[in-house]
């Protein structure tokens, strides 16, 4: 049972690993570079992380996504993307195939999925797709392991 309490901070990680720091952001830049739209990649980015349970990521790319103009209805409702009706069908077919990247150790990467992609998706959209999925789940399995903590956004004091 997590304490909640980091292992090693995210600092420590960019100071200790600075090769694979570079790795993973040269992965996610490749896929910003790819001209998939962002709000599509941080949507899946998001629901991703809520899958894995990783508080960190989740908090940074709300953040990023947030920065980004991502309608907020969206954000609100990306753990319910599937009853929510404010995904187009487009984002439904991302989020789907993140879905079943992220659970393909028990269930594999679904053909069903797979093709409901495809509608929407060209074959290179669909391997850069795939690549920011990857990269996400790679993310997650390291600020999981190691208890990053969240980025909470910084907001202006009460008065």
């Amino acid at each position: 049972m997590s304490t909640g309490h980091p292992r090693v901070d995210y600092q420590t990680f960019l100071k200790s690993a600075p090769d694979a720091y570079a790795a993973l952001l040269a992965l996610g830049k490749v896929v910003g570079d790819s001209g998939l739209d962002k709000h599509l990649t941080e949507l899946v980015k998001i629901r991703v992380s809520q899958i894995n349970g990783c508080a960190f990521c989740i908090q940074h790319h709300l953040n990023v996504a947030r920065k980004a103009g991502v309608e907020s209805a969206k954000l609100d409702l990306v753990a319910a993307w599937q009853d929510a009706g404010v995904f187009s069908e487009r984002e439904s077919a991302a989020l789907a195939w993140a879905e079943s990247l992220t659970a393909v150790a028990t269930q594999g990467a679904s053909d069903k999925s797979y093709e409901a992609l495809r509608e929407h998706f060209t074959e290179t959209e669909v391997i850069f797709l795939t690549v920011a999925i990857g990269t996400i789940n790679n993310w997650n399995r390291i600020g999981v392991a190691l208890r990053f903590s969240p980025q909470l956004p910084h907001r202006p004091a009460r008065t």
